[in-house]
């Protein structure tokens, strides 16, 4: 499927001064991100070398005008690539100064003295460099004030660029789903079942396969999330698929459920109880209700069919440059829901000791409801 990558730069210059608006309502002089998605949202900075931690990267939203990067010089072509004019680099790895000085100086010269600077330090953030360079960098400058809501409220909503690789990368997976029944069956191991699906997400044209995990299990599974095993596939197992796949960086997260050969009614009855949980999960995400109100629905559901409880925490969460984002689907977490945000519905059953059955979909807010992103899956089990 021929797409256009990455975005212009109106995208940013829109993220940028979306940022600023906020950042003068709450009197920041800047922000400072230092984790790959934040960079990657602010500049277009997009690349693997993110997998090697030896590095500290840097991108700084000042009150007015275009980010500025401070990152290691290896970077600094790729960074001079994207719409960002101002790259300050170093020679980097340097651990008696890694980039602590030249970030400082950059940060005082963009905001002047007794700045209020930025940084994300709630719930789903991190800081990515080595905490005595935090130190430091708090000695130089003073305390830093806590930008997770401004960072948060940014990244929940998504714009209309980003939701269209979403509906490509949803799209490229449910095609991948739809020729499971093909490329699996009894006699496989997990770990082939696992390569055989990974390879055919790929071949339908994702970028990268992060995320994969399920489970086999005879009639029932206990744990989604383990790596596969070499335990061999027979008859009367069920599978569950839960996939995070990319494209030009952004991610579906969604699984499907199937039965080899045979199903008990009792795992056919808690398939059924967990898709028609997300249809009320469905109509109840409009703007104007919460997570809390979508988790509810989907609860009810669920305990109406038998749920012996649920301690996962969520049936949910937003999705976007990573396989989970704010918010959550919980019982307390009452976050507004607002049109074009990309989320997943995952309510989970366990129906019997040690029988869990998990169902998972990728939808976007509308104005008026929802859409899905994922292609629906089947109403009832399927059987391979």
């Amino acid at each position: 499927m021929a797409h256009k990558r990455g975005f212009p730069p109106e995208e940013f210059t829109g993220r940028t001064e979306r940022a600023q608006v906020l950042m003068a309502e709450r009197g920041f002089d800047a922000i400072l991100v230092c984790t790959e998605p934040e960079v990657r949202y602010f500049t277009g900075f997009h690349t693997p070398f993110w997998q090697s931690p030896t590095r500290p990267w840097f991108t700084i939203v000042p009150a007015a005008g275009k980010p500025v990067a401070v990152i290691p010089g290896i970077g600094g072509p790729s960074m001079s690539a994207t719409w960002i004019d101002d790259v300050r680099t170093w020679s980097s790895p340097r651990p008696d100064d890694d980039g602590v000085t030249l970030l400082a100086d950059t940060l005082r010269e963009l905001t002047g003295p007794d700045a209020t600077i930025g940084l994300p330090m709630g719930p789903e953030t991190h800081v990515r460099m080595p905490l005595a360079d935090l130190d430091r960098l708090r000695v130089l400058l003073g305390d830093f004030v806590d930008a997770t809501d401004i960072i948060r409220s940014l990244r929940m909503v998504k714009t209309e660029r980003e939701i269209q690789k979403h509906r490509m990368i949803c799209g490229i997976v449910s095609d991948a789903f739809d020729r499971l029944p093909e490329i699996v069956s009894t006699g496989m191991s997990e770990r082939q079942a696992f390569q055989a699906f990974r390879a055919e997400i790929l071949d339908q044209g994702a970028d990268d396969v992060p995320y994969l995990v399920g489970a086999t299990g005879p009639g029932g599974i206990d744990d989604i999330i383990r790596q596969p095993s070499d335990r061999v596939i027979t008859d009367g197992d069920l599978l569950i698929f839960d996939t995070g796949s990319t494209i030009d960086g952004y991610f579906s997260d969604f699984d499907r459920n199937f039965a080899f050969t045979h199903a008990d009614q009792s795992a056919k009855d808690a398939y059924c109880a967990v898709w028609e949980a997300t249809e009320a999960g469905f109509e109840a995400c409009r703007p104007g209700a919460t997570t809390s109100d979508v988790f509810r629905a989907m609860n009810e559901v669920l305990k109406a069919n038998g749920s012996l409880g649920n301690d996962v925490g969520r049936m949910g969460h937003g999705l976007g440059m990573q396989v989970t984002e704010w918010p959550s689907h919980t019982a307390t977490d009452e976050t507004p829901i607002e049109a074009n945000m990309v989320l997943t519905l995952e309510p989970g059953l366990l129906w019997a000791p040690g029988k869990a059955m998990v169902h998972e979909e990728n939808i976007v807010v509308g104005a008026d409801g929802s859409e899905w992103l994922s292609r629906r899956a089947a109403p009832k089990l399927p059987i391979i």
